[in-house]
């Protein structure tokens, strides 16, 4: 179909009902169990409204906002570990993953480098090793899934410029051991990069803790997304870094604007995300977060329950609210559950159900999704 700039243009009324009826076509959020993204708290979306014309890019026009963003790094540093942190509200895990690899890389003077990543990591970096000219060397897993550090060792060579440990796997949600992952990068003289896009706003809020950010001393950055489970509204991300050096290393010249240098990956960039995040990060606090976090862990705890009942195991016992199920045919399964209306994923190796348990699900509709996911594989199982 053909789409051409209108020459006259339509009442608000009637772009309203153009928009209302597409919108009608998304998926609702209800029936969602394939996504790490939620609906946002109403605090934040207040607060993105406030902001909208705001520009980040040019801080200097909009010093107030400039505050929120030093405030909303200086907080998600010291969430995970550093106090005096440095860093920027990006788009998300992607641009945050591309900025920290590349600061590495332009610390290491290298253009002919390689980076060491989990198997399990985020797509992002297959995008990397394109837009960075890297290499990307994938090191295999252990048998919980976690990257195995005899693999990461392997790989590592003269060339390596940045190691990256998960926290918070996009298929399983297991947390790499960033602990030993940190003394690889020490011991070799490597900055390591933690992709906590998904954890980030999990693993701090959890009763069991574990060495996953910056207190894990070869830490240099760390992704994190408030636009997961932060609700926050999209594109809101983070990227953190245990000092301004890396930071630094980003810097382009902008001489026209009102700051002379500029480090973020995009020039514009909307306030809004700052504030919303800043506004939700406000409202909650640790006690709040701690509520919702525990939750969507409870309800992940009943998703496993009611499977193990079904004769259905979990691929790993789940870790965060993320849980990928063993059942046969995992993509006759999917098709079947989208039939009755839901929307789950599949993990690729091993092949299971990939299932996110985040705020927006409600304890009712999980015991429908339940009842229905009973019914499916009843029905596959006889042959139906």
């Amino acid at each position: 179909m053909m789409y051409t700039f209108p020459e006259k243009g339509l009442s608000e009324d009637m772009v309203t009902d153009l928009l209302r009826e597409m919108r009608s076509r998304d998926c609702p959020y209800d029936r969602l169990l394939s996504t790490m993204c939620t609906r946002p708290h109403p605090v934040a979306v207040r607060a993105y409204s406030m902001f909208l014309e705001t520009n980040l890019g040019d801080p200097g026009l909009f010093p107030g906002t400039a505050e929120i963003e030093r405030r909303v790094v200086g907080i998600l540093g010291s969430l995970l570990g550093c106090s005096d942190a440095t860093g920027y509200v990006s788009t998300g895990g992607t641009e945050s993953n591309i900025q920290a690899v590349r600061a590495a890389r332009n610390s290491s003077g290298r253009r002919d480098g390689n980076i060491v990543v989990p198997r399990s990591a985020h797509f992002s970096f297959d995008k990397i090793a394109d837009l960075l000219n890297l290499e990307v060397r994938k090191a295999e897993l252990d048998e919980s899934l976690r990257v195995d550090v005899g693999d990461v060792e392997r790989l590592i060579d003269d060339r390596t410029v940045c190691l990256v440990g998960i926290a918070g796997t996009t298929e399983f949600g297991q947390v790499d051991p960033i602990g030993d992952l940190s003394e690889l990068a020490i011991e070799n003289g490597i900055p390591l990069h933690v992709d906590a896009a998904f954890g980030g706003f999990v693993l701090p809020f959890l009763e069991k803790d574990c060495m996953w950010d910056f207190r894990a001393e070869g830490v240099q950055s760390i992704t994190i997304d408030p636009h997961k489970m932060g609700m926050s509204p999209i594109p809101a991300g983070g990227l953190i870094f245990r000092s301004s050096d890396p930071l630094r290393r980003l810097e382009t010249e902008t001489y026209y604007l009102t700051v002379s240098r500029q480090a973020s990956l995009t020039g514009t960039r909307s306030g809004a995300a700052a504030a919303a995040t800043y506004a939700v990060i406000m409202h909650l606090g640790i006690d709040g977060y701690r509520k919702v976090v525990r939750r969507c862990m409870d309800m992940t705890e009943h998703l496993v329950s009611e499977a193990r009942a079904m004769g259905i195991e979990p691929v790993i016992e789940p870790v965060m609210n993320v849980v990928a199920l063993r059942v046969d045919d995992p993509p006759g399964v999917r098709r079947a559950l989208l039939e009755r209306g839901w929307h789950v994923s599949m993990t690729r190796e091993p092949k299971a159900l990939r299932l996110i348990l985040m705020p927006h699900m409600t304890d009712e509709n999980l015991d429908l999704f339940l009842s229905d996911l009973e019914d499916v594989l009843i029905s596959l199982r006889r042959g139906g």
